[in-house]
C-alpha cells in the first residue's frame, strides 16, 4: 500500500426506519473515520428521527411508503445510486451500507478507514469488504449489552458472500437490488477490508423484528426466519481460526461465482463459521 500524499473526501450513507441500536454506532463509527459533516442518513418516513446526538450529519426524510420486500429493495437500491451519483460532485468516494454494516481496516495494519482508502493505488469503481455475519452464540455468549462494544460479546461469524459487498464507490455507479451487486461492472475484494453485519448480533432483539407487522404485511417473514437460522449455526458450529480462512475465503467467492449473476461473490457452502480474531475485540 503506498504512502497517502492527500487524505480523500468519503461520504458514507445510510437509509434507516424504526431503529434505535445501530444508527446511533453507524453514526460514531463512520463518523470518526470520515467526520459527521460527511455523513448522510435518509429516514424511511416523516415520523422518524434522527439521535439527538447525530450533530451536523446530513439529513433526507423520504416519504414512507411500503412495499413487497423484493420491488422495495430494488427502490432503495436505486434511491442510493442516484443519491451517491450526485455526491461524487463533492467527494471522492461514496461508502453505502445498511445501518447494521460496519467496514472495519484491519486492526493488524494500525491505520484507520479513511486513511487506508486515500492510500489505495489507482483503485476499482467498486470495493468489496469481506462479509462476516455476526451472531449471538446462544450458549456461550449472553444477551447483549447496548453499553459496551458489539465485538466486546460477540466472537463468532458466519463468513458470508451475501454481506461482501460492493459498498465502497469510487466514481458514479449502479448498486442493485440489496446492494449485493453492481450493475455491468465487476467486484474486487479488499485483502485488508471487513464487512461486519450485525443484524443478528443479538437473539432477543432480532427475533423481535419477526413480529413486526410493517414487515409482516409487505413480505419479510420468510427473509427473517432464513436470518435467524444463523444463531443455529453459530450456536452449532465448530469454529474454525478466522485468520487461516480469511483468505480461503475471498479466494472461493472470488472464482466460485454464480453462473446467473457472475459480478456478485460465490456463497462457500457448509456455512462456514469462524472465531473473530482477538485484535477486533472492543471495536464498534
Amino acid at each position: 500500500m503506498a504512502e497517502a500524499r492527500k487524505l480523500r473526501s468519503v461520504c458514507a450513507m445510510t437509509t434507516v426506519r424504526n431503529d434505535a441500536l445501530f444508527l446511533p454506532r453507524w453514526i460514531a463509527h463512520y463518523g470518526a473515520a470520515f467526520g459527521r459533516e460527511n455523513l448522510l442518513v435518509i429516514l424511511d418516513g416523516h415520523d422518524q428521527q434522527l439521535p439527538p446526538d447525530a450533530g451536523p450529519v446530513n439529513l433526507i426524510r423520504l416519504p414512507h411508503q411500503p412495499l413487497p420486500r423484493v420491488p422495495a429493495m430494488r427502490r432503495r437500491a436505486r434511491v442510493m445510486s442516484d443519491i451517491a451519483r450526485g455526491m461524487f460532485r463533492y467527494h471522492d468516494m461514496v461508502i453505502a451500507t445498511d445501518v447494521d454494516e460496519f467496514i472495519l481496516v484491519d486492526p493488524a495494519l494500525g491505520v484507520d478507514l479513511r486513511a487506508y482508502l486515500s492510500a489505495l493505488s489507482r483503485p476499482p469503481a467498486a470495493i468489496s469488504a469481506l462479509g462476516l455475519d455476526v451472531g449471538q452464540h446462544l450458549r456461550l455468549e449472553q444477551p447483549l449489552d447496548p453499553a459496551r462494544a458489539f465485538l466486546d460479546q460477540r466472537s463468532f461469524a458466519h463468513v458470508s458472500a451475501r454481506y461482501t459487498k460492493p459498498a465502497i464507490a469510487t466514481r458514479p455507479l449502479t448498486w442493485g437490488s440489496g446492494m449485493h451487486r453492481i450493475k455491468g461492472r465487476n467486484f474486487r475484494i479488499d485483502p485488508n477490508l471487513f464487512l461486519f453485519h450485525f443484524g443478528m448480533v443479538d437473539y432477543q432483539h432480532a427475533t423481535g423484528k419477526t413480529a413486526d407487522p410493517d414487515r409482516l404485511a409487505t413480505g419479510w417473514e420468510g427473509h427473517l426466519a432464513r436470518r435467524e437460522a444463523l444463531f443455529s449455526h453459530i450456536t452449532n458450529a465448530e469454529p474454525l481460526d478466522g485468520d487461516a480462512y480469511f483468505p480461503i475465503a475471498r479466494r472461493r467467492q472470488t472464482w466460485l461465482r454464480p453462473l446467473y449473476a457472475p459480478n456478485k461473490p460465490g456463497m462457500i457452502p457448509g456455512n462456514p463459521v469462524v472465531r473473530i480474531p482477538e485484535r477486533f475485540r472492543g471495536l464498534v
